[in-house]
C-alpha cells in the first residue's frame, strides 16, 4: 500500500480523514439519531469534520439531535482530532508495549508542530496525562455545578461531555436548542471553570510542559514566553474591547449587572481563541464587536494545542517583523533572543495563504448564500480558525456552502502548509541561487 509510505504531512491527512469518514458513517445510523431516523449524510459529515477538527459549527442540533449513542461518538471524536490520532495510536502502542517506530515519530513531530523528534514520546506521555487531568477536574467541577439542574447521572455525563468539548477547543455542546452556555451568562463558576479549560487547551502542550517544569528549571523557553505574554495580551486587550464596545448594547450587555457584564466580556475574549463557546447572543453583537471577534479567531490559538488560527506566535513573529522594519533594525528579536529569517517567512507565509483561503471561501460563500458578508465572513473565519462561533448562518447552509465550510475546517486544523506538504510535489535539491534584483517596496 502505497501510502503507507507516504510523508508525514500526506499521513496526518489520510489519517484525518479516515477518521472523519468512518465517524460520519456512524452518526448517519439511526441508532445515532434520537428520533431513530438515520441523519443525511452531508450533516453526518458535517458534524464528524466539526468534531474531529474540534470546530463546533453544527447543522443539527447536537444536544437534541444525536442520540446518547451519537453524542458518544462526537465526543470520541473530538477527544481524537484535539489530542491527535498519532498521540491516540501511540497511547495504544504503550498500552501494547510495542516499540514506536521513526516513521511514527517523525509524525508525532509533525501532529504536534515540533522542530525535532528529540522527546516527542516523552511530550506524547505528558500530552496524555496532562489531557485527562485537567478533563477530569473540569468534569467534576462542572458536574457539582449541574447537580442544581438536573438529575446526578445527567450532571456527570452533562459535565463529563463539556468538560472535554471545552478543553480540546471544541465548543460543541449538548444543552440544547443551539443556546451554548447563553443560560449561565451570570453563572461565575461555569464561567471560570470554561475558560480555564480554553485557556489550557489552547496554550500547547510544551507550554503546560514547561510550566509544569518551572519549578524546578526556574526558566521558560522563548516558546512559551511568546505564547504565554500574547495570550495574556489578547485576552486582557479583547475583554476591554468588547466591554466597551457592548456595554451599552441592549441586546447584550446592556440588562446585566457590573459583574455579568465583565464576566462575559472575557468569556466572548476567550472563546475566540479557537473555543466556540459564547454566553451572550453573537448576532445582536454591534458590528464593531463581530469584527473584532473575526480578528481574534483568525489570530486563534497556538502552537502544538488543540485550537487553530494561524497562531499567537506566528502573530507575534509578524508584529516582531514590522517592528524591526520600522526602527530600521535587521533582526527581529524577543525576549532577546534573534529570530531566525526562516521562522519570520514561514509566519509570513501562513499568514498570507490563510488569508487566501478565508477570502476565497467568502467570495464563492457571497456567491451561493443570500446573507450579509459579515455574516460569512464570520463563518468563514470561524471554520478556518476551528472556533465555532456563528451569527446563526450554519444552519441556513445550502448545500455548496456546507461543502465549503466543511473543507475549510478541515485545512484550518491541519494548516495551510501542512496540506501544501502533503499535496505538493517533494522539494529537489537545490543546486544554485539567482542573481540578487531590487523592487521598491512600499
Amino acid at each position: 500500500m502505497k501510502w503507507l509510505y507516504a510523508s508525514p504531512p500526506r499521513l496526518l491527512v489520510i489519517g484525518f480523514a479516515l477518521i472523519i469518514f468512518i465517524g460520519s458513517q456512524l452518526l448517519r445510523l439511526p441508532v445515532a439519531s434520537a428520533t431513530g431516523q438515520p441523519t443525511p449524510y452531508i450533516d453526518a459529515l458535517f458534524t464528524a469534520t466539526t468534531a474531529t477538527c474540534v470546530t463546533g459549527l453544527v447543522t443539527v442540533d447536537t444536544g437534541t439531535h444525536y442520540s446518547t449513542f451519537g453524542q458518544i461518538v462526537i465526543l470520541l471524536l473530538i477527544q481524537i482530532g484535539g489530542l491527535g490520532f498519532m498521540t491516540m495510536a501511540t497511547l495504544f502502542a504503550f498500552f501494547l508495549k510495542r516499540r514506536i517506530s521513526l516513521k511514527e515519530r517523525l509524525i508525532l513531530q509533525e501532529a504536534l508542530n515540533q522542530s525535532s523528534i528529540e522527546g516527542i514520546i516523552r511530550l506524547v506521555r505528558r500530552v496524555v496525562l496532562y489531557a485527562l487531568a485537567i478533563e477530569a477536574t473540569g468534569a467534576l467541577l462542572f458536574a457539582i455545578r449541574f447537580l442544581f439542574d438536573m438529575s446526578p447521572g445527567r450532571a456527570v455525563y452533562y459535565g463529563i461531555f463539556h468538560a472535554v468539548s471545552f478543553f480540546n477547543n471544541a465548543g460543541i455542546d449538548i444543552m440544547g436548542n443551539f443556546r451554548s452556555l447563553t443560560d449561565y451568562v451570570g453563572d461565575p463558576l461555569v464561567n471560570i471553570v470554561t475558560m480555564l479549560l480554553i485557556i489550557t487547551g489552547g496554550l500547547g502542550f510544551v507550554v503546560l510542559s514547561d510550566l509544569t517544569d518551572f519549578r524546578r528549571n526556574k526558566k521558560l523557553s522563548l516558546h512559551s514566553k511568546v505564547v504565554l505574554s500574547m495570550s495574556g495580551f489578547l485576552i486582557l486587550f479583547g475583554a476591554v474591547v468588547i466591554f466597551v464596545f457592548e456595554y451599552s448594547n441592549p441586546g447584550t450587555m446592556k440588562p446585566l449587572p457590573l459583574g455579568e457584564k465583565i464576566l462575559s466580556a472575557f468569556m466572548q475574549s476567550v472563546s475566540p481563541r479557537t473555543a466556540g463557546v459564547n454566553t451572550l447572543d453573537l448576532a445582536t453583537l454591534r458590528q464593531a464587536t463581530q469584527f473584532f471577534i473575526v480578528v481574534l479567531m483568525f489570530i486563534g490559538a497556538s502552537p502544538g494545542s488543540t485550537g487553530g488560527g494561524i497562531k499567537t506566535t506566528t502573530f507575534t513573529a509578524l508584529i516582531g517583523a514590522v517592528y524591526a522594519m520600522i526602527r530600521g533594525k535587521e533582526d527581529v528579536v524577543l525576549f532577546r533572543h534573534r529570530l531566525a529569517q526562516e521562522r519570520v517567512y514561514k509566519a509570513l507565509t501562513v499568514t498570507l495563504l490563510s488569508l487566501t483561503l478565508v477570502m476565497v471561501a467568502t467570495m464563492i460563500l457571497s456567491t451561493t448564500e443570500d446573507h450579509h458578508f459579515l455574516k460569512i465572513l464570520f463563518e468563514v473565519t470561524s471554520a478556518f480558525g476551528t472556533v465555532g462561533l456563528t451569527m446563526g448562518l450554519t444552519t441556513q447552509l445550502t448545500l455548496t456552502g456546507k461543502i465549503i465550510i466543511i473543507l475549510m475546517m478541515f485545512i484550518g486544523r491541519l494548516g495551510p502548509l501542512t496540506l501544501g506538504y502533503a499535496l505538493g510535489p517533494k522539494p529537489g535539491r537545490v543546486l544554485y541561487r539567482h542573481a540578487e534584483g531590487k523592487i521598491i517596496i512600499g
